[in-house]
């Protein structure tokens, strides 16, 4: 059974210039942005409401993401929904005579598991469907612990070079300041 609309799934160019649009102008809250290396994308989450807009940018040319945004142009690639049992989802859709890109799922981000129905089957839309995992849950934990560790890094290491920086400025000893203590009688 269908639980809901998980995610549409947008292919830009560039994640950088396409989130000026979705998070700038449209005020959609970016929650990450992760790296997919079997699919060859990274891969922008913004959540909204129930569902999520998922931006994909190819990071290689041989990618199915890639070869979409070279035959089609930017635009949307597919729209997810979220099942209770995948297996028999999936069994059901065979049943029906309708082609499987997965016939059996695999895992995706987040651990959930994860399976396409073609778009010949299905009026011209590509098609995912997911099921939650127990690990999924326990993923996002990590990595949102792993961004938490990457800004403490990263503002220790601003920090760091802004002291640095500063001290530059400072005067040296023996360096007239021009406020006459520096001088002789």
């Amino acid at each position: 059974m269908i639980k809901k609309i998980s995610h549409i799934a947008i292919v830009v160019p560039n994640l950088e210039d396409a989130l000026g649009f979705w998070v700038n102008t449209l005020g959609l809250p970016l929650s990450h942005v992760e790296h997919v290396p079997d699919q060859d994308v990274d891969v922008a989450f913004m959540p909204s409401g129930d569902s999520e807009i998922e931006l994909l940018e190819p990071i290689s040319a041989e990618s199915g993401v890639a070869r979409f945004l070279h035959k089609r142009g930017p635009g949307i690639h597919h729209i997810c929904f979220e099942v209770d049992d995948i297996e028999q989802m999936l069994k059901r859709i065979k049943d029906a005579g309708v082609p499987l890109i997965n016939e059996e799922p695999t895992i995706g981000t987040g651990g959930k598991k994860i399976a396409f129905v073609h778009p010949k089957g299905t009026g011209g839309v590509l098609v995912e469907l997911y099921e939650l995992t127990p690990e999924e849950s326990a993923r996002r934990l990590e990595r949102l612990e792993d961004m938490r560790r990457r800004l403490r890094e990263g503002r220790r290491i601003y920090a760091a070079g802004i002291r640095a920086f500063l001290t530059r400025l400072r005067p040296q000893s023996g360096f007239n300041t021009g406020n006459g203590s520096d001088s002789q009688n």
